[in-house]
């Protein structure tokens, strides 16, 4: 399977994001991706609620998903829409939610991210997502022509239990769409991933917001980029820099197996009790 990650540095306005997205998804697929994977937070990076409630869409009106819908049907590819911000419906706070597109445009799964980015990076760097957003509360698998996908978005990342479960489900890529922290991008983006990929015998798929975002009312933000592919054996196979752009990356799914069969650490885990 050939893989493309977009990586994209979004502003606070969905209409100016959305045509960018398209253009680099389009040239994806010129170069014969088949599945083109995006960030999270594809249609808008902002802080302000209020700016949010203005520009943000349920699912069935948004328009970035019903483009990027029509895009897949149109190109013939699979597209892993890292995550929309969206109004949620059945919540006062919005939702993160993970698409992943079929070649006939069709939505095949949904995943809405489960944990929540509720840190405080430095004295002066807070951050409280649950206050605005409402966390998911299921795993869910994507199931392709070429692979199963096991879904998450970004802060899930530290959470490795999400990942075994998608591993001993079935999944054989895993999706990790990121807006990571800058600070935290630099310290530990890297190492994670790798080690997603390592302990799961996974390959690993995640598209990366970059840059300086600029913010409606409010401070920018900063996002680390370093769009990552990893292979099951934890071996970096592209990295997407510190620029929007897209990164090729051929995918030999029969590495999974092979790993697997020599290293059957998904395998073996054994109940215990605790301390």
């Amino acid at each position: 399977m050939k893989a493309a990650l977009v990586q994209l540095s979004v502003t606070d306005d969905p209409a100016r994001n959305l045509p960018v997205t398209i253009d680099f998804i389009r040239d994806a697929a010129s170069k014969g991706a088949q599945l083109i994977a995006t960030p999270e937070c594809t249609n808008l990076i902002s802080s302000d609620r209020a700016h949010q409630n203005a520009v943000l869409q349920h699912e069935h009106h948004d328009p970035t998903l019903e483009a990027l819908c029509n895009e897949a049907e149109r190109l013939g590819v699979y597209i892993l829409i890292g995550s929309l911000c969206l109004k949620s419906g059945d919540d006062a706070r919005f939702a993160n939610r993970s698409f992943l597109i079929g070649r006939k445009g069709n939505i095949k799964a949904r995943y809405d991210k489960i944990h929540m980015f509720d840190v405080d990076v430095s004295e002066t760097e807070r951050y409280r997502e649950s206050e605005a957003y409402r966390p998911g509360r299921e795993a869910v698998l994507g199931a392709t022509k070429y692979a199963q996908l096991g879904l998450s978005v970004c802060y899930d990342l530290r959470f490795p239990h999400l990942y075994r479960t998608l591993a001993q489900a079935g999944a054989q890529v895993l999706t990790i769409p990121a807006a990571f922290n800058d600070t935290t991008g630099a310290a530990h983006w890297e190492v994670l991933v790798r080690a997603r990929a390592i302990e799961n015998t996974c390959f690993v798929l995640a598209p990366a917001q970059c840059g300086t975002h600029a913010a409606h009312g409010g401070r920018p933000r900063r996002t680390w980029g370093h769009s990552l592919a990893v292979d099951p054996w934890g071996k970096v196979l592209a990295d997407g820099g510190t620029e929007p752009g897209v990164t090729l990356v051929d995918l030999d799914l029969d590495q999974v197996d092979a790993v697997r069969s020599r290293l059957r650490s998904l395998f073996h885990d054994r109940s215990f009790d605790g301390p």
